[in-house]
């Protein structure tokens, strides 16, 4: 089905499609392998600009961003199944665990990643792939942040999608540290001060609000 579905791509000059993802994934390129049965090709393209495919296929809204970029529409025909493609090609990749994952050699440097939401997990992902030596840093006993406890079950299973994305950042060489509250088991001048990392990216979601006290706040 997958590969009938992929056959519809009419492989445009100029892909629009592109031009409605917001992480520029090489649609085109990733659906042809689709339709040539190469699927580890096309997870391998998924990877590349995607941190969470199987997430994203899950619960993007693909009708107002890639889908609704398809030039089918134009012609008053279905909009190629963009997001169901991408939920194929990375259940595939999990189910059949194609494809070893290598540690990428270290350039040296730390990074403190603080939150494990989609926001915390894509940074941690993308600089582990570069080299750096990254710790994830999670309030919680539990990392996923909204992946978890803010999308139900039905929409993204938890152990089958979830954890199996988690687990892949982690094979990075992501260090995972959880029940720690930033600004309070440790703070961010503690963390690179002492503990010695060279920066810091604050994905902490939107839980509480911390109203900062300045013009234009609202």
């Amino acid at each position: 089905q997958a590969m009938t579905e992929a056959k519809r791509c009419l492989d445009c000059a100029n892909p629009t499609c592109m031009q409605g993802c917001p992480v520029s994934i090489n649609i085109p390129s990733f659906i042809k392998n689709v339709e040539r049965g190469e699927f580890l090709e096309a997870a391998r393209v998924l990877k590349h600009t995607s941190a969470l495919p199987a997430v994203c296929g899950r619960v993007c809204p693909q009708e107002k961003q890639c889908e609704s970029m398809c030039m089918h529409l134009k012609m008053n025909e279905p909009a190629v199944a963009i997001g169901n493609l991408e939920r194929f090609v990375a259940d595939w990749h999990n189910t059949y665990n194609q494809g070893v994952i290598t540690k990428p050699v270290s350039n040296g440097h730390r990074v403190a990643v603080v939150g494990s939401g989609p926001a915390g997990l894509s940074c941690a992902g993308d600089l582990a792939k570069a080299g750096y030596a990254v710790t994830v840093f999670e309030a919680l006993h539990v990392a996923g942040g909204v992946l978890m406890y803010g999308i139900p079950e039905f929409r993204l299973p938890k152990e089958r999608i979830v954890e199996r994305e988690i687990e892949k950042v982690a094979r990075l060489g992501v260090k995972f540290e959880k029940n720690t509250i930033v600004g309070r088991t440790v703070t961010i001048d503690s963390l690179m001060d002492e503990e010695g990392f060279d920066a810091v990216f604050i994905g902490s979601g939107a839980g509480l609000p911390n109203f900062m006290g300045i013009p234009g706040e609202s």
